[in-house]
């Protein structure tokens, strides 16, 4: 079945078959075509996640050329749970699609599931890998280039709105994920997968895989995300018609509906750890406002510093505060420490506040555990950086559930139980993001510009009415189940394969 030439019994031009078969073409060109390949799959437990969340990785072809093959592990390799198993499948491009399968793996675990984490961007001999490796690299260019007022404008946000939203994207995204399949050869058909990003997705259907759940991050709705023939789950209600109908997908004209059964709501994609937790963090956030302790922000910043310019503008603003123990920050520089390096040299008097946590996870990890103690008071500004890219990640998820304040882009951060402030988006189909969090009142409006983010960390600060009403907001949803995608999804790949025993 050639799925660029009809996407949910939508016709596509010969014009974009066309062109969807060129982009295949070219790739092949660059980087080989390994269809006949026999690639080797082992299965080792994750040294970094592997304990946390119950995660084994699943490795293809050489294992001296795969991102996360231990060499330190000498264990002949796991075998495939295939009455329990459950495979993540996912890319990095940024963190986001990270964060979400950890949310899974996490909830796949607590269900009693063995959550097999496959990582497409990580198997560097194979022609996916290199596929989607200059993908991300193209993606990473134009968020950095973003910053340019006028390439964001005419040519990334257009992107990243309409561009992203046509059936001809998912026609050419189809077509080149042809090239992706060979990684699933020697998987076992019958484990479901679920997909954290389109091209896992897309990939497991092409190979032949039978349970596919295609977990969609973005409630703006767009064709990038389609992986036809596999169970869509989105996250906000209000994206679900947009979604069904394709909406404006081809333009003006009124497209064919997704089938019945194919697209499901389940809600956000959350860490168990964070969802069992959340009375508890948010009573605790409200008791250390009225003890007037330093209010605690916690910045992730991101590899592209697509956004350096911003924290820098709040962490200088919020200097003196720090000084006066009335504020208190973690900054997260994932796993780009020159990011840490330059705001230390930029920002006058921030060293000599800053304690760093620089690739120690026992460290991190204890200092996460201890700031959750009503008894400790935190002070000054935490630096957290961490080389590998699961401690980087999953550092943010740590020091969320003691932080009072997240302070991010509307990405897939946008969906987490934690009371919320939104800076600028990077990619117009982010805003969403900030509209759904603002309307379900665990985030903030997002903030345009620097002084309209500084307004906000004032109201933060000064308004307890800010603070406990977003905390309020989170307990009410919880109850609502707004927090439950990920264990949802999980329930829905399992179930998709006990219907058919």
């Amino acid at each position: 079945m050639d799925r660029s030439k009809n996407i949910f019994g939508n016709e596509m031009p010969n014009s974009v078959v066309k062109k969807a078969l060129k982009s295949k073409k070219k790739y092949e060109r660059k980087y080989g075509d390994d269809s006949n390949k026999d690639y080797p799959v082992r299965i080792e437990k994750n040294k970094y996640i592997g304990d946390s969340l119950g995660v084994n990785n699943v490795l293809v072809g050489d294992l001296n050329t795969n991102a996360h093959y231990n060499p330190e592990n000498n264990l002949p390799g796991l075998n495939w749970d295939n009455e329990k198993g459950i495979i993540v499948g996912n890319i990095r491009m940024g963190f986001g699609h990270y964060r979400i399968s950890m949310a899974i793996a996490s909830c796949a675990k607590y269900l009693g599931y063995t959550p097999y984490w496959m990582d497409l961007n990580s198997y560097k001999e194979t022609t996916c890998t290199k596929v989607i490796g200059a993908q991300n690299d193209l993606y990473s260019l134009g968020s950095r280039l973003s910053k340019n007022p006028i390439f964001n404008k005419f040519v990334w946000e257009p992107m990243n709105y309409e561009g992203f939203r046509a059936l001809s994207y998912n026609a050419a995204d189809q077509k080149n994920a042809e090239l992706m399949a060979p990684v699933y050869k020697n998987v076992p058909k019958d484990i479901p997968v679920v997909g954290t990003h389109v091209w896992p997705a897309q990939a497991a259907l092409h190979a032949g895989m039978k349970y596919v759940v295609n977990a969609i991050p973005d409630n703006w709705p767009m064709a990038l995300h389609f992986a036809e023939g596999a169970v869509h789950t989105i996250q906000c209600r209000n994206a679900y018609q947009g979604y069904k109908i394709c909406n404006g997908m081809m333009k003006k004209k009124v497209c064919k509906p997704m089938p019945e059964g194919s697209l499901v709501y389940t809600g956000h994609y959350i860490d168990h750890e964070l969802v069992s937790n959340i009375e508890n963090d948010c009573n605790a956030r409200e008791k250390r406002f009225d003890d007037k302790k330093p209010m605690r922000f916690l910045l992730t910043i991101g590899g592209a510093g697509a956004q350096k310019e911003i924290f820098a503008a709040i962490i200088e603003y919020l200097l003196p505060f720090i000084k006066d123990k009335k504020a208190a920050l973690y900054v997260n520089v994932g796993d780009y420490k020159n990011v840490w390096d330059e705001l230390l040299r930029e920002i006058p008097g921030m060293k000599e506040c800053a304690t760093e946590h620089m690739d120690n996870w026992k460290e991190t990890e204890g200092f996460a555990q201890s700031a959750l103690d009503e008894n400790t008071e935190i002070t000054g500004i935490h630096g957290f950086w961490h080389k590998n890219i699961f401690e980087a990640v999953y550092c943010t998820n740590l020091l969320m559930r003691s932080c009072d304040v997240l302070v991010t882009k509307p990405s897939e951060l946008a969906f987490y139980p934690v009371p919320k402030l939104f800076i600028k988006r990077v990619g117009k189909h982010e805003m969403w993001g900030a509209i759904h969090s603002a309307e379900m009142g665990d985030g903030t409006l997002e903030c345009r510009d620097i002084p309209h983010t500084l307004q906000m960390v004032e109201e933060f600060m000064t308004s307890k009415s800010l603070l406990k009403d977003m905390c309020d907001a989170i307990i009410s949803n919880k109850a609502s189940g707004l927090y439950d995608g990920a264990y949802k999804v999980v329930e829905l790949a399992m179930g998709l394969k006990s219907r058919e025993v």
